[in-house]
């Protein structure tokens, strides 16, 4: 009997010592958290990336998990990075460091001493860790719940590219909009509006339309570029931006997150209505803009 026990224990001690020096997917793991959502980790890391020297993102698993792949002089590294919310503020994030070069070494090492592989992973993320808490300094984020978007006629002009760029967008044809519609005494009825109509969150890229509400009249200008519609209202969760307009997205996670948590089925195809002109400048956290997450149309009121 005791030899039996004695066999079995052997035996799951060496499946656990398999699993964790060879099956484990990571070598080392950091935890930390912050009051934000998923989304807004994931792409501040992304954004975060494209500063770091011999770094590339190489996976993406939805909105929660990114893979960062960091080539250093001794060694590849990955960094997994997967964020979940544990209550309507604070998200919680697991990054898995693995040596793809000394996974064993570490993974027998790191537990117990302040190796090199150690030091080095847990300095890269507490960097990461700085920079992320600086971003949520320098914007802000309030989701009021259900509203609806206005309806309004609209002169816009059709454009694609990452999220990243659609502030650049706003303001390569800010001036160009409004000097046409001026100069044709258009009347204006509102601030700009961007209407995003397709967004690959796998890519971060965006098709959308920035408009410009106008009063409808038999005279419009002709022009290659401008084109006329009217948006209809829709019924849409809301939420209060204020930052930079680079990063207004980051009000779209808030709202996918607040969508989740209440059992509401949206369209991920946000509406932007924008207070400030970015050509103007000024501090930041001043500017202010609208953000709707249109529900479906069979999605429950509440």
């Amino acid at each position: 009997m005791l030899k039996k026990i004695g066999v079995g224990f052997f035996i799951i001690v060496a499946a656990a010592l398999i699993w964790y020096l060879f099956i484990k997917p990571s070598d080392y793991i950091i935890n930390f958290k912050v009051v934000t959502t998923p989304g807004t980790v994931t792409q501040s890391l992304k954004s975060w990336n494209y500063d770091v020297p011999d770094s590339e993102i190489i996976a993406q698993d939805g909105l929660n998990k990114v893979v960062q792949q960091r080539h250093f002089s001794d060694s590849v590294v990955n960094y997994t990075y997967e964020a979940k919310m544990i209550n309507d503020s604070v998200t919680q994030v697991s990054v898995g460091v693995k040596d793809l070069d000394h996974s064993v070494i570490n993974r027998l090492t790191a537990p117990f001493k302040n190796t090199l592989f150690r030091k080095r992973s847990t300095e890269n993320v507490e960097t990461f860790f700085e920079i992320l808490r600086e971003h949520l300094d320098q914007i802000n984020i309030e989701v009021t719940g259900l509203d609806q978007t206005r309806s309004t006629y609209v002169a816009y002009v059709p454009l694609k590219g990452l999220q990243v760029e659609k502030a650049r967008g706003m303001m390569q044809y800010y001036g160009y909009i409004g000097d046409v519609l001026l100069k044709n005494n258009v009347e204006l009825n509102g601030p700009p509006i961007i209407e995003v109509t397709d967004w690959d969150t796998e890519t971060d890229s965006i098709a959308y339309n920035f408009c410009f509400p106008i009063i409808r009249s038999e005279n419009l200008p002709i022009s290659k570029d401008i084109k006329y519609k009217r948006l209809f209202q829709k019924e849409a969760i809301h939420a209060v931006y204020n930052g930079n307009y680079i990063t207004s997205d980051r009000a779209w996670y808030a709202l996918l997150e607040y969508a989740e948590r209440n059992n509401l089925e949206v369209e991920p195809k946000p509406v932007e209505i924008f207070y400030n002109n970015p050509n103007m400048g000024g501090n930041e956290l001043d500017w202010k803009a609208d953000i709707y997450l249109p529900l479906k149309q069979d999605s429950p009121l509440e």
